[in-house]
């Protein structure tokens, strides 16, 4: 999404906290790429950006956007938002903000990184959360306008900031495949994290050999990727990371795409493999809602149970899917849709 804004706004510079070396940032590294003083301690981007992260609101206002006529946030778990100024007439940016989520964190849902698993970090994210929501709240209300990248997240944005939010869908794009048959494997594509359903994915392949494929790095706490990878039978296959053309074969190839996510925000991969053709097995829950038709684009799961995940998987194997269909639909949620729908929206309110 950050890299559709970028392509449409191709002169305006990004502001962040901080960067690291890696995937993203080889996409971004042609990018006029400003950097928050944080950046600059040691360790800031690798390790202490989570524990330090009560600096977010000094690192943001640390930024001087005065010089701007129009500010687009990407907020999420950083609370990056909150630059405008909203219902005042002096000089300043009117803001828009693109919410993924509020800060999941912040408001009791879980979260891939268990970071507060241990007592002495759920006291200091108590006491840091406190604050922080504090903080979150007022600087939602500096925002001028919200985008949210689902209904689900438009109704979190109303519940916890009383704040209206008009629905744009991220762009999905993958690159094009050519002469790719089905194969007898379902996929997930995830980084190993806890929330994303995961274990309950490898469980069912346990038990019930189905051939599982699971692409994405680890990412946060070893231990996710450790006790996922422990003892599993041939069935099941890590692949790590994979490259965006390695990623879009194995939507393609495989039977169907398991997103056990019990309150996903929004949910992208399952609009990727559909748009490469392939059927989504969910769960019935917070952004899949949005995106998979029940017998049209995929099945979904309604407990999330080893015999529920079975149970959705023989519905779907049940149905003779149209990948042409599947990929008709996955173009609703197409990059020119997106830029096309967020320019006219930035357009008409900067108007008014």
């Amino acid at each position: 999404m950050l890299l559709a804004l970028s392509d449409m706004y191709p002169k305006a510079p990004i502001y962040t906290a901080f960067w690291r070396p890696g995937e993203a940032w080889e996409r971004f590294k042609g990018k006029d790429i400003r950097v928050s003083w944080a950046h600059h301690i040691p360790g800031f981007s690798t390790v202490l950006h989570s524990p330090l992260r009560f600096l977010a609101p000094l690192i943001w206002k640390s930024f001087n956007f005065s010089s701007y006529d129009i500010v687009i946030s990407s907020a999420s778990w950083y609370i990056t938002k909150g630059f405008g100024t909203r219902g005042t007439r002096n000089v300043q940016p009117v803001e828009f903000c693109y919410c993924h989520t509020p800060p999941r964190w912040l408001y009791g849902y879980p979260t891939s990184v268990e970071w507060q698993k241990y007592a002495i970090v759920r006291a200091y994210a108590h006491v840091v959360g406190f604050f922080m929501r504090q903080y979150d709240y007022h600087a939602s209300q500096r925002v001028n306008f919200f985008i949210a990248n689902s209904n689900n997240t438009a109704r979190r944005i109303d519940k916890f900031y009383r704040r209206e939010a008009f629905v744009i869908y991220p762009p999905i794009e993958l690159p094009k495949v050519q002469n790719t048959t089905k194969k007898d494997y379902f996929l997930i594509a995830s980084r190993l994290v806890g929330g994303k359903g995961l274990s309950l994915a490898v469980a069912a392949a346990q038990k019930y050999g189905f051939r599982l494929k699971i692409a994405g790095a680890p990412a946060g706490y070893a231990a996710v990727s450790h006790n996922l990878k422990r003892a599993l039978p041939a069935n099941i296959e890590f692949l790590g990371y994979v490259s965006d053309e390695k990623l879009a074969r194995l939507y393609a190839e495989a039977t169907a795409f398991l997103a056990l996510a019990d309150d996903e925000d929004f949910g992208m991969t399952p609009v990727e493999a559909m748009s490469m053709g392939t059927p989504v097995i969910a769960y019935r829950g917070g952004g899949y809602t949005e995106t998979v038709l029940d017998k049209k684009t995929g099945v979904f799961i309604e407990d999330l149970t080893l015999e529920g995940v079975q149970d959705a998987i023989c519905r779907c194997m049940s149905i003779p899917w149209s990948g042409k269909t599947l990929k008709t639909y996955a173009r609703r949620f197409s990059s020119e849709r997106f830029c096309r729908q967020f320019l006219h929206f930035v357009a008409t309110h900067v108007q008014e």
